[in-house]
């Protein structure tokens, strides 16, 4: 009962804190719908995965900062730690500030890649110029609420989400709908939102110096040979969900026309919310894992994969039920529950839903293989279904059997990546009787 009591402590705040971030980004957009209308819904849509590579890059320095971390800690070495722990918020925040000025200084252009039309064009830039001046904001958040995690206090994440959450509503009321700032209006207000949680993060480190803590470091970049790696898998998980939005805008455009972009950035928001539930608990079970594996209580390890996959498929059957039954629901909360297009997303949202069925179990043994430093196996299974799988099977079944060839595309990619999933998961089974004392 004490690792059950564990696994839920940390996996459900984590899970949490998702949500919060999912719902607070669907929030953004009905404000955006309502305020100002299906052009700029589409446009924020378009940006989506200029924020998704905002936010991998945060989780990529973040992921792998905490695995190193909290073996550290688990080993008991505090300083190593310490030093791990700051040297990352140094070099998170030069690079997210290096992004966001490569971005404004090419605005039209990254604008015109992310597929932005005549229509949306004007929108696409001021959303993403806005998110790009507050880059750093958004990857120092993730790396702090990652840390705190892995300090031992979750609930505190879930604190420092909330506030972040709450601002960013706030905000979008004042500025979509009172000040009619429009979709430059919504981007400010989900930066000054990630700059509110920074804030908090930056308050509980400086009042709780228990183990980790605010502080001079020495410098090691040797150490990123090691944290790269780990980090890729969760990264790419995060990637992957701009990818998917990239490459689906792309062929829509192509395939369908600019009205069904709408269709799809209602599912993206539901996709976003079932993928971020998964990664919730792939990352709630990763400072566990890692903790276990660094005082060499391998089964341990093991005890708190099984409590992950349990979790996982129990949220799976649900999110697959839930998107089905309410899919007339969702598409009311962004269109009039009336005309072609509200009917079409129904329809689209419920061939794409049993995707849900599948994609979490990819997600968490990804997570799980870098918890204990299997970065080849972790990177392999994000990549494949983040990058490859999806582009072939997108591009294959789309121009085979056109819309319909779209919406089921992300299953088929994700039933394909299954069996690779699979096959490391055996590997990794069978290194371990080869290894007896690391069993």
């Amino acid at each position: 009962m004490k690792l059950v009591h564990r696994f839920f402590k940390f996996v459900v705040p984590s899970i949490v804190s998702m949500w919060i971030f999912s719902l607070y980004t669907m929030v953004d957009g009905m404000f955006v719908a309502w305020g100002v209308g299906e052009h700029a819904l589409a446009a924020v849509n378009l940006s989506m995965p200029f924020t998704s590579l905002v936010f991998t890059l945060g989780i990529l320095l973040a992921t792998g900062t905490s695995t190193v971390l909290s073996i550290a800690l688990g080993q008991g070495d505090l300083e190593r730690a310490r030093n791990y722990f700051n040297q990352n918020l140094w070099v998170t925040g030069g690079a997210s500030v290096l992004l966001g000025i490569a971005v404004l200084l090419n605005l039209e252009r990254v604008a015109l890649f992310l597929g932005a039309t005549p229509a949306t064009l004007d929108y696409v830039k001021e959303y993403v110029g806005a998110i790009a001046c507050f880059a750093a904001c958004f990857t120092i958040s993730y790396n702090l609420e990652v840390q705190v995690k892995a300090n031992g206090a979750p609930q505190v994440s879930t604190i420092g989400v909330l506030s972040c959450a709450l601002m960013n509503v706030g905000l979008d009321a004042l500025f979509v709908l009172v000040f009619r700032w429009g979709v430059w209006g919504a981007a400010l207000a989900t930066g000054l939102a990630q700059a509110t949680s920074v804030a908090v993060f930056f308050l509980y480190f400086l009042t709780h110096r228990e183990r980790l803590r605010l502080g001079r470091f020495r410098p090691d970049l040797r150490i990123y040979r090691r944290i790269l790696p780990l980090g890729l898998s969760d990264g790419l998980s995060e990637c992957s969900n701009g990818i998917i939005i990239f490459l689906f805008n792309q062929t829509i455009l192509r395939v369908i026309g600019e009205d069904a972009v709408v269709s799809y950035t209602i599912i993206s928001y539901v996709n976003t919310l079932v993928l971020m539930t998964m990664i919730g608990a792939a990352q709630g079970i990763q400072p566990l894992v890692s903790f276990h594996l660094g005082a060499g209580e391998r089964p341990v390890c093991h005890t708190f994969l099984r409590y992950g996959l349990t979790l996982v498929a129990l949220c799976s059957g649900v999110s697959f039920a839930a998107v089905w039954l309410g899919a007339p629901a969702v598409v009311g909360l962004f269109l009039p529950g009336e005309g072609a297009l509200f009917a079409y997303s129904v329809s689209a949202l419920r061939r794409y839903a049993p995707v849900f069925l599948v994609m979490g179990f990819n997600v968490l043994l990804a997570g799980f293989f870098t918890a204990v430093e299997r970065p080849i196996a972790s990177f392999t299974i994000s990549f494949s279904r983040g990058l490859v799988l999806l582009a072939g099977c997108l591009a294959l079944l789309s121009s085979r059997f056109g819309e319909a060839g779209i919406w089921i595309s992300p299953l088929v990619c994700e039933v394909l990546c299954l069996g690779l999933t699979a096959g490391f998961s055996l590997h990794y089974v069978r290194s371990l009787r080869r290894i007896p004392e690391q069993a």
